[in-house]
């Protein structure tokens, strides 16, 4: 990838990225292969410039719904297992072709909230995790489906990747969406602005009411709550458009993107 010089001065950092099913997979389940080869240059980059970047992405369900037509009468459960599992193949095998062009690795890490609950197992995977990033290893994580008892499921990955954050003590934690972050209305709507900075404790229910999406299992209800949950935790959280090309080296280095910045 370009390495790109305004990257180079910037303090190391540990990012946990998140990347939305609307930014890696089209609305007929097929992959968006240019936004990941794009987010995969960017990630690279960042590494190659110290970072130490932890993706978490979703798409897996959305994949499995674009390679296997399950009948009707198939429960409702075993359809998410079967085509999570499936699509989570096509995710991973995607995620490794497009790093590997790169010239980096990828690990699959497959994680259930019992996972984060258990100290012992918390533990163990922030153990992995680390050995990943001493080993130059990008990890790629995302819930474990086939496993994960229904009522006991994370709300969507933004939820996940909160909780990975504060795990790993990371600096930066993004969320990647198909919009440019909190509007102070309908997204839809002209007249609407983007709030650009979230200060902590900020009362955000009436916007949460106003914008609420359907964006994988979460909305952008989820987003805020996560959002708030991380800055209150120390670190600073973004949630900003994925298709937006650039967007990550441009959020490292500071610049001036559309976004919104939650403020720890």
């Amino acid at each position: 990838p370009t390495k790109l010089p305004s990257l180079q001065t910037s303090t190391p950092m540990r990012i946990v990225v998140k990347v939305g099913s609307n930014v890696v997979a089209r609305a007929d389940g097929r992959l968006w292969i240019a936004r990941m080869a794009a987010l995969a240059d960017e990630v690279a980059a960042l590494c190659d410039a110290g970072h130490q970047v932890l993706i978490v992405s979703s798409g897996a369900v959305a994949a499995g719904r674009g390679r296997v037509s399950l009948p009707k009468t198939v429960d409702r459960v075993a359809r998410r297992q079967v085509l999570s599992a499936v699509g989570q193949a096509i995710l991973i095998d995607t995620y490794r072709t497009l790093f590997d062009a790169d010239g980096m690795d990828v690990g699959q890490v497959l994680v259930t909230k019992h996972d984060l609950s258990s100290t012992e197992h918390a533990a163990n995977l922030r153990q992995c995790i680390e050995a990943f990033f001493a080993y130059g290893i990008v990890p790629v994580v995302n819930e474990n489906d086939t496993v994960s008892v229904e009522g006991l499921m994370f709300t969507d990955n933004d939820e996940l990747a909160g909780l990975l954050a504060q795990l790993i003590h990371a600096q930066l934690l993004v969320i990647l969406s198909s919009v440019d972050g909190l509007c102070d209305g309908d997204p839809g709507d002209p007249a609407s602005t983007l709030v650009r900075e979230v200060r902590p404790g900020q009362d955000l229910s009436a916007l949460i009411r106003r914008t609420k999406t359907s964006q994988g299992r979460g909305g952008m209800d989820t987003k805020l709550r996560v959002a708030q949950s991380a800055s209150a935790a120390g670190i600073p959280t973004v949630i900003a458009n994925g298709a937006r090309q650039g967007v990550l080296a441009a959020l490292v280095a500071g610049e001036d993107v559309p976004c919104t910045r939650f403020l720890p």
